[in-house]
């Protein structure tokens, strides 16, 4: 074979090597920018949630709405805003599929999505907790020292409520006891509780809950119970973690 026919069969399988080479380049690219878009598109979904949480208002429905289901007018009464900046707020929610809503007439009564909407909001305040050290700040200058009011823990209540000798005490709304309630509860709404204190039990000790660890209704209930002479603590989380937790509940 001559020297020229040698140097073209070279060439031609250079020229192949470099045309597979170009191919798998091409191949990997394609995967590559295929992954990319797969990844800043799932990442732009992701950033909905955290985008629909932004707002401390926002914050606020989802902890109502961990109670039960509430209308657009119940809510904004709870909330302390206009039924029309609730109304918004709701639809940013809904958007990022963490409420839904249920028609009724004229009504709309929304809910949260499903059960890990709440477990979001727990793994938020549990962050804050953590890594925030002016949430500790605030709720010693909004509340004074908690550490006065002796607490009891989901666990140590769970252990504690075949004894005859615990008396429960739901202190939230009337309508978000019904909605929901931890089993063997009694129903007295904290603007209620001071009328009503001669029905209590002077011999038993008293543990009162409500919304969750940040709501105040539980802490007043206890100042005033030991007031009043009765053995009282509150519930260190809500009636929601309680229910997160599989513990019994009565609706």
């Amino acid at each position: 074979m001559g020297a020229g026919v040698k140097t073209c069969c070279k060439l031609e399988e250079v020229r192949e090597d470099l045309t597979i080479y170009l191919f798998k380049c091409v191949i990997e690219y394609m995967n590559y920018e295929s992954g990319r878009r797969l990844k800043d598109s799932l990442l732009e979904q992701f950033a909905r949630i955290p985008k629909a949480l932004s707002s401390p208002r926002r914050l606020e429905l989802i902890d109502l709405l961990a109670q039960g289901e509430r209308s657009v007018e119940e809510l904004a009464r709870e909330a302390s805003m206009s039924v029309a900046n609730t109304s918004q707020h709701l639809q940013t929610l809904k958007a990022a599929r963490l409420v839904t809503v249920r028609r009724e007439g004229l009504y709309a009564f929304y809910r949260l999505a499903s059960p890990s909407v709440f477990t979001l909001w727990q793994g938020v305040r549990g962050v804050g907790e953590e890594q925030l050290g002016d949430i500790d700040r605030l709720i010693r200058d909004y509340t004074g020292d908690r550490g006065a009011l002796e607490r009891i823990s989901m666990i140590e209540l769970k252990a504690r409520l075949a004894e005859e000798e615990l008396f429960l005490l739901d202190v939230r709304p009337e309508a978000e006891y019904r909605a929901g309630h931890i089993r063997g509860a009694r129903s007295v709404p904290i603007s209620d509780l001071e009328k009503q204190l001669s029905s209590l039990p002077k011999n038993r000790e008293i543990v009162a809950y409500c919304r969750g660890p940040y709501c105040l209704f539980a802490d007043e209930a206890v100042a005033l119970l030991r007031t009043h002479g009765f053995r009282s603590r509150r519930l260190i989380e809500g009636f929601p973690d309680w229910r997160a937790a599989g513990l019994p509940v009565n609706r």
